[in-house]
């Protein structure tokens, strides 16, 4: 089922997400939604927080951002309860996006390389080391579980400019091409 997209605004996008366990409520089908909302909406990585949900779990599927030919490089995961134990390597500039900021797109520097615990769909524990482009996705999707939107991240004065725009997608003006849920409508 696709589930809406909670738009820039909505409280749940700033809290700090909780652990959750191998009992909570219905986990399967929810992996199974946003995994069908993630892809609906052509992006590459969800967490909890962007479909209503405070708990620890995002999804990732990055092959489509490597060359055909690298898809391989990419990687399809679902991450329960996930710590970055540790970040490291030169902090590199790329254009992110969000789906809960439809339409916004910004340079965010991020470290290249990162070690992260996480619990697999089965409960499975898991450390893994991953670097550029797939640290960036994991980077990103960690940071909504902490409350983090990838636009705290920019330096003031482009925040400022991007206000009126962030304020509009709150509201319900936007064009995105995917079910969403308005804080303010």
């Amino acid at each position: 089922m696709i589930l809406p997209v909670v738009a820039y605004g909505d409280i749940v996008l700033k809290k700090v997400s909780e652990d959750i366990d191998a009992k909570y409520p219905d986990l399967k089908v929810l992996i199974k939604n946003m995994w069908d909302t993630m892809y609906q909406a052509s992006g590459v990585g969800l967490a909890a927080p962007q479909i209503g949900k405070d708990i620890r779990l995002f999804i990732v599927d990055s092959k489509a951002m490597f060359e055909e030919e690298e898809e391989h490089k990419g990687i399809k995961q679902v991450f329960i309860n996930p710590q970055i134990v540790e970040e490291w390597g030169k902090e590199w500039a790329y254009e992110e996006g969000c789906l809960s900021i439809p339409g916004v797109r910004e340079d965010v520097l991020r470290p290249s390389n990162i070690r992260i615990e996480y619990l697999d769909e089965h409960f499975k524990k898991h450390v893994v080391e991953y670097d550029d482009l797939n640290a960036r996705v994991i980077q990103h999707e960690f940071d909504h579980l902490e409350g983090i939107l990838f636009t705290d991240h920019l330096k003031p004065l482009k925040r400022k400019l991007l206000a009126k725009q962030l304020s509009n997608i709150s509201k319900g003006i936007t064009n995105a091409k995917y079910k969403m849920r308005f804080p303010t409508k």
